[in-house]
């Protein structure tokens, strides 16, 4: 059996930047800098690598690269709906699956291998994630960024042994005497959400399953339906290390963005 299956969601149409995954970066496609990324981050364990998509064109890209791809229904609403359409599809159940977004060719591999070691060494959780501790400079840039694009960037609180409490796109928790500690540390106390998430196969359809939660419609967050249903998150404490700051392709603008880092720190 397979014990980590990564499924990267990966749209053709997306309304804002249509051919999104296979625009090049670097001169390499996205779609093959995530793949790459997969392979990476999961080259210590028993895995498989499948792309999932609603276009021809994405599944023709990937055969003439030797990628397992998957044709899955245009009317897939999220990423993580099109996860559970397509390990519907292959007909397997691996202990843990990863849904790795097909547009952030900037996700160190180093996150996933986080995931997978977070869950590996507790197996009761239903999800695991990821969260940047932010530093005071990061912390102060996500706030002058929160005044233009309030719901851009999501904050998480955990509790001591690192189970998620709550998620929002407000900044949590409000920090007090604030003065006093950033004198006292490099780090703020301030924890920013990665959207990669690691679904424990179970919980992964138990959530599908369930209905749209009260805070999750109000915040725009499916994670907190796992918490409004008294499931647990797991937190994966990650550092970019010389890559922080980058952050998904959303636009053509975007693609010059990751490239011009890429050409600056080199690859992963």
């Amino acid at each position: 059996m397979v014990k980590t299956l990564v499924v990267i969601p990966a749209r053709y149409g997306s309304s804002r930047f249509p051919g999104k995954p296979l625009a090049k970066i670097a001169g390499k496609e996205m779609l093959l800098r995530v793949v790459d990324i997969a392979k990476k981050g999961t080259k210590n364990t028993d895995a498989r690598i499948v792309v999932a998509t609603e276009d021809e064109r994405i599944d023709n890209f990937c055969k003439a690269h030797d990628v397992e791809c998957l044709m899955t229904s245009d009317a897939c609403k999220t990423g993580s709906d099109r996860v559970c359409e397509a390990v519907k599809k292959l007909g397997i159940q691996p202990e843990l699956v990863i849904n790795l977004q097909g547009d952030n060719p900037v996700c160190p591999p180093w996150f996933v291998e986080e995931l997978i070691r977070a869950f590996e060494s507790d197996k009761t959780v239903d999800l695991v994630t990821p969260c940047v501790e932010l530093s005071w400079e990061a912390l102060d840039k996500l706030r002058e960024s929160k005044k233009t694009t309030p719901f851009s960037g999501t904050t998480c609180v955990a509790d001591k042994n690192g189970y998620a409490l709550w998620f929002s796109k407000n900044i949590i928790p409000a920090i007090r005497k604030e003065a006093d500690l950033r004198e006292k540390s490099e780090k703020s106390p301030i924890l920013r959400h990665i959207g990669l998430y690691a679904y424990k196969y179970d919980s992964l359809f138990k959530f599908k399953g369930l209905e749209e939660s009260c805070y999750e419609k109000l915040e725009g967050l499916e994670q907190l339906r796992f918490l409004e249903n008294g499931m647990k998150i797991k937190i994966a404490k990650v550092d970019y290390g010389s890559f922080e700051g980058m952050s998904g392709v959303d636009s053509p603008e975007d693609v010059a963005r990751a490239g011009a880092l890429f050409a600056k720190y080199g690859e992963f």
